[in-house]
């Protein structure tokens, strides 16, 4: 197998993502790989009122973004992180960064839509599957059911049961 230097998270900020994110750390502390983070805003279009184009609104949403983005940390502090904050069309933004930071192993959250919602919507990850250079490990954030059923037993075992 290939050593992992560099493994790329793109992030929504969505649940999916908060675990996919888990395992990125995981990987990127056992292979002592640097962990890049990456937020794709899309196409910004700006917003004109009378002929003036209001960018304080951009600029403001960047804001927040960027807030949001340097708040995804790992729990390890020896994981090397990097966060990148990127304006384009998802997919095609993610797959250039793969090729700036010469990633090794893209890890992403799947949001897991079927059906008509896909069709719809489409989706980020399969593109992202279809066309990458490097690996990917998509994951799916744990159901309601199963996340519960997790921190119950987590409760069970922290209390000696």
């Amino acid at each position: 197998m290939k050593k992992l230097r560099t493994i790329l998270h793109p992030t929504d900020f969505s649940s999916s993502s908060a675990a996919a994110f888990d395992y990125a750390c995981q990987l990127a502390g056992d292979c002592k790989a640097r962990l890049v983070v990456v937020y794709v805003m899309g196409p910004i279009v700006p917003i004109a009122s009378e002929g003036v184009i209001i960018s304080s609104n951009i600029d403001e949403l960047r804001a927040l973004a960027r807030k949001e983005l340097d708040a995804v940390r790992p729990s390890d502090p020896a994981i090397r992180l990097e966060h990148v904050l990127r304006e384009g069309p998802a997919a095609a933004t993610i797959l250039a960064a793969v090729q700036e930071f010469n990633a090794d192993l893209i890890v992403m959250g799947t949001h897991g839509r079927t059906g008509f919602r896909r069709l719809v919507l489409g989706s980020v990850a399969e593109e992202i599957l279809r066309k990458a250079t490097c690996p990917v490990l998509t994951v799916k954030a744990p159901s309601a059911k199963a996340a519960a059923t997790k921190t119950e037993n987590d409760s069970l075992v922290g209390a000696g049961i």
